[in-house]
């Protein structure tokens, strides 16, 4: 099923005639195509639906350069980043090039379709620099950090499920409720194993997120629970390279304190949500996904 999809992103690749930009296409890891198993699930395998999930697939793969450049991030699942091996220049302009070609792409869905992905992408955008900003220093605001991971990452998600919708002649509006609560699921989710599990596991370094300076939803959890002593060490270790005694005290706290279980459940609370609407649409494939994304360990 996503072979077509791998293949379509191929041909809009080959399509701009450049040996180095297919090159370097080929270095960028697929990951788990969430976006395109959505939409496949949701509109079919038509032509149509296959070209839209390779512009979704190329719009988010544009996403992750750009973000890795702003993270200085060496390792993207597993393997060394197109800014580590190719320098950030590269990867900057290969994201700029798909995000580019997606566009060229998109222009010729229907209009409700195009303004939507585009919307999103915008708000991705919006998000990115609020998480920079965010990143500056330690805070514990909930809301600021729920938009930004809505803005982020849950928005193109939610984009990705209502313009599928849309395109098999659904009710777009019960999709893109699905979409947004996986999206916001997923990056918890995300927040939570880059505290509970290994180097090893991620496939990136552990813990990665609070040394570049990001207080997830764990952290402002463990904060409100701490004393006032401990608050202290938790804000002196923010944005600094941690030993691994700092990093065994940090999951200790989570462990004792009960704060990535309680994110959990809030990650699990919105899963629950999503999985309730497709169960009522019939959609038990995406129910299914759901599921799997908030039991996954990597």
């Amino acid at each position: 099923m996503l072979e077509r999809v791998e293949s379509r992103m191929r041909q809009f690749v080959a399509e701009l005639e450049d040996e180095e930009i297919a090159r370097l296409f080929e270095k960028l890891p697929h990951g788990k195509r969430l976006r395109a198993k959505l939409v496949l699930k949701i509109a079919g395998e038509s032509d149509e639906a296959v070209g839209l999930a390779a512009i979704i697939e190329m719009i988010h793969a544009a996403s992750l350069l750009h973000d890795d450049v702003i993270d200085d991030a060496t390792v993207r699942r597993g393997v060394a980043s197109l800014n580590a091996t190719e320098g950030s220049k590269q990867a900057v302009m290969m994201g700029d090039i798909l995000y580019s070609k997606g566009f060229e792409k998109l222009v010729g869905f229907d209009r409700r379709i195009a303004s939507k992905i585009a919307s999103a992408v915008t708000q991705l955008s919006i998000g990115e620099m609020a998480d920079v900003r965010l990143s500056q220093q330690f805070h514990t605001d909930l809301d600021a950090y729920l938009q930004m991971i809505y803005q982020k990452t849950a928005a193109l998600i939610e984009a990705t499920a209502a313009t599928a919708a849309i395109l098999a002649g659904k009710e777009a509006h019960i999709y893109a409720v699905y979409g947004r609560n996986l999206g916001i699921a997923f990056q918890i989710v995300d927040d939570i194993l880059d505290i509970s599990q290994s180097s090893e596991q991620l496939g990136k370094p552990a813990m990665h997120d609070f040394e570049e300076g990001k207080t997830t939803l764990p952290y402002i959890y463990l904060y409100e629970m701490l004393d006032t002593k401990d608050r202290e060490r938790l804000k002196s270790l923010h944005a600094k390279t941690l030993d691994e005694e700092q990093k065994a005290w940090i999951r200790t706290a989570m462990e004792e304190s009960g704060a990535l279980q309680k994110a959990y459940f809030y990650a699990k609370e919105l899963g629950d949500e999503a999985v309730t609407l497709m169960q009522e649409a019939g959609e038990a494939s995406l129910a299914d996904i759901v599921t799997a994304m908030i039991e996954r360990n990597f």
